[in-house]
């Protein structure tokens, strides 16, 4: 074919246009910002990073950053999390498309994902472990009742909670001038008709946050703590339930509302409905808006550390979002913990204190078993478990009032030993990995002993060791003890609160209260007198923080004991933490305890992480690892189950390092799928 003068071929001929749109079936990518960055919700190390996808012009409008999607990931539909859009991709391979958006409520603000960022790298974990922590199941019926009307905070009303702390006043004016101060408080001591005094101190301290703009949210160890905070901001003394923020400026959160009233509540924060939260450890990450002020009560309780992994403190997850949020920051409690009192000494907070005169006015009266007068009228006092002084205690404060004993072991007799020689009565079955070995207990007194790890009964039970049939109680438990003194006192009524059932007030009639440490009800005005017993079984225990917890709840105990009653502690008057609780005094034991910690290189002074698996995968991970310069390897050690624990010490600074060289192994140990070990970075259990 010849070409026409001036004319080309390809003008003669149609050429057919090249086919631009997607082949059948395929979605077409959104026009804006196609590409999604997803968090995929996995808990394998070495996949803890975004994955980017394509999103379909029909999911333009509701893939917002922080909604839920679910992906197609590893051939499996997977939920996760999408943390932004964007224009294009670094991945050079065809990316897949979203699968489906389950929502279009932006669930994960920029604020907790970045906080869930920083404690994953802080705790050595993955953000898809902190996320599963922090954001609630979603529950769709809830998702779609139209939002409620918006919370007024009620004008800030004028109380003297902060009268008693010199620096009180300052502390709640730079939170209404929308400051950020940062306090370790210590609580003063005494119960009156209003119950505790801290419950009111906070709720002034959230009210002035609120008043200069910002928001506030307190965390506390336990839905008794909650219901007591929950009052001093309603007001309302008998109140049935929490506050769910409809009729009140602030909203209660905890695990017992049930999935769908929980996730009722959390939307009304998220949605900026109400900016003050007041909940237990899991409301450290709730998204409070512009945070001003963060809040945690009793620090030292261990609810407030996360069984689940990466095993997060909220203390620690509370002072990563005052730092980022640029908040307040108040850490409260009758106690002062060793992390508490290294953030005074560097400098991070300042502590917030009664003058002494208030502190000797406000406490009661701790008088030790011991005492060299006791000894003298009672020769058994420091052998009995009920001296003299004790049962004088309990005659005279029930001529006033209730009146508390704290019993440290709950149940009945939780630990036997043979009646000839003492040895501890232990069971004799033999299970598929040998004998059981574990401790026998009684659940009654016309009950045969069981073993408290298999279960089995051991009726016909033998002493190994010198063959005695006969048992005796080496340590009792809260019924047992509740049981002696209904006898002893039997005109007098006999209640129990433990983990078999919490009671949260009793009243002000005179009656004898036998509770577990931690499950203490609050008396109408207080209790007018208090016996501490088997001090030994609390100081102990095989534990690094074994003083700093007998402290912590022996005070917990004292100060719901009405100002100037008579408190009996069963322990010996020469031990420090004894002095701390006659003197009220738990800044010093604190400031005391931190510095023998320094000296033998324990937390907080140092950052301290375990290795728990099977020997071989805990011996392979340590000589895998790049340590950080002077960090010290100590162990492994054999644990139970079979497992092997091993220890890696590192000074303060070398922290972040740490947790980064064990995040690159477990995520090299992942991805070759070999025996993953556990890691746990600042335990409360180092011995």
């Amino acid at each position: 074919m010849t070409e026409s003068r001036g004319v080309s071929q390809e003008a003669l001929i149609a050429l057919p246009e090249k086919r631009t749109s997607p082949a059948k079936g395929v979605p077409e990518p959104a026009g804006v910002d196609p590409v999604a960055r997803i968090l995929v919700d996995s808990p394998l190390p070495h996949l803890d990073r975004p994955f980017d996808y394509l999103v379909p012009a029909s999911m333009h409008e509701d893939a917002v950053p922080g909604c839920r999607v679910r992906v197609r990931f590893a051939g499996k539909l997977t939920d996760g999390f999408l943390l932004e859009r964007a224009a294009g991709s670094e991945h050079e391979g065809a990316l897949l498309f979203l699968d489906r958006v389950v929502s279009p409520e932006a669930v994960l603000t920029p604020g907790i994902a970045a906080l869930a960022r920083a404690v994953a790298d802080r705790y050595a974990g993955t953000m898809s472990d902190v996320l599963r922590l922090a954001i609630p199941p979603r529950h769709a019926k809830v998702e779609a009742e139209p939002p409620a009307e918006v919370a007024v905070p009620a004008p800030p009303r004028q109380e003297k909670a902060w009268a008693p702390y010199p620096i009180g006043e300052s502390f709640l004016t730079a939170l209404r001038e929308g400051r950020a101060p940062r306090a370790i408080w210590c609580a003063v001591p005494g119960t009156d008709d209003a119950g505790p005094a801290w419950p009111a101190a906070v709720a002034e301290a959230m009210r002035a946050t609120l008043a200069g703009g910002r928001g506030a949210l307190v965390v506390l160890p336990d839905g008794k703590d909650v219901a007591l905070l929950d009052r001093a901001l309603t007001g309302e003394t008998r109140k049935r339930g929490t506050s769910d923020g409809t009729a009140t400026a602030h909203v209660a959160l905890t695990a017992d509302l049930g999935p769908a009233e929980r996730y009722r509540r959390w939307l009304r924060v998220l949605r900026g409905q109400t900016r003050a939260v007041i909940g237990t450890r899991a409301q450290s990450f709730a998204p409070v808006r512009d945070l001003g002020l963060a809040v945690i009560w009793d620090d030292g309780d261990d609810l407030h550390a996360d069984p689940h992994a990466p095993y997060p403190h909220a203390r620690e997850i509370l002072a990563l979002r005052a730092h980022h949020a640029e908040a307040g920051m108040l850490i409260g409690g009758y106690a002062m913990t060793a992390e508490a009192a290294q953030l005074i000494a560097t400098g991070w907070a300042k502590p917030l204190v009664a003058d002494r005169e208030t502190v000797r006015a406000r406490a009661p009266r701790v008088r030790p078993a011991g005492e060299d007068a006791e000894l003298a009228r009672d020769q058994a006092a420091r052998a009995a478990r009920l001296p003299s002084l004790a049962w004088r205690a309990l005659r005279q404060g029930l001529e006033h009032g209730p009146v508390l004993v704290q019993v440290p072991r709950r149940g009945y007799l939780p630990a036997l030993a043979c009646q000839q020689c003492r040895a501890p009565a232990r069971c004799t079955a033999v299970t598929s990995s040998g004998p059981c070995s574990g401790p026998l207990a009684l659940r009654g007194g016309h009950a045969m002993p069981y073993c408290r790890w298999c279960g089995r009964i051991a009726g016909e039970w033998r002493c190994p060791a010198c063959g005695g049939a006969r048992v005796r109680a080496s340590v009792v438990g809260s019924r047992r003890t509740a049981e002696e003194l209904g006898r002893a006192f039997a005109s007098v009524r006999v209640t129990t609160s433990g983990r078999d059932g919490v009671q949260a007030t009793v009243g002000s009639a005179p009656a004898l209260v036998v509770a577990t440490p931690g499950a203490e009800p609050v008396a109408d005005g207080g209790y007018a007198a208090a016996v501490l017993l088997d001090g030994w079984a609390l100081l102990g225990r095989p534990d690094l923080r074994a003083g700093e917890e007998t402290l912590r709840r022996w005070l917990n105990a004292a100060a719901l004991v009405r100002p100037g009653a008579e408190v009996v502690v069963l322990a010996d008057a020469g031990v420090s933490v004894v002095q701390a609780l006659l003197r009220w005094d738990p800044a010093t034991h604190a400031e005391r305890e931190l510095a023998d910690r320094a000296e033998l290189g324990f937390p907080p002074a140092t950052r301290m992480a375990t290795l728990t698996g099977a020997p071989a995968a805990v011996r392979e991970m340590l000589g895998a690892l790049a340590l950080p310069p002077r960090a010290d390897v100590l162990g492994p050690v054999p644990v139970e189950a079979g497992q092997e624990r091993a220890m890696i010490r590192v000074p303060r600074a070398g922290g972040s390092e740490l947790a980064r060289v064990l995040k690159g192994a477990e995520g090299v140990r992942s991805a070759r799928k070999a025996d993953l070990v556990r890691v746990q970075v600042d335990p409360l259990d180092l011995i």
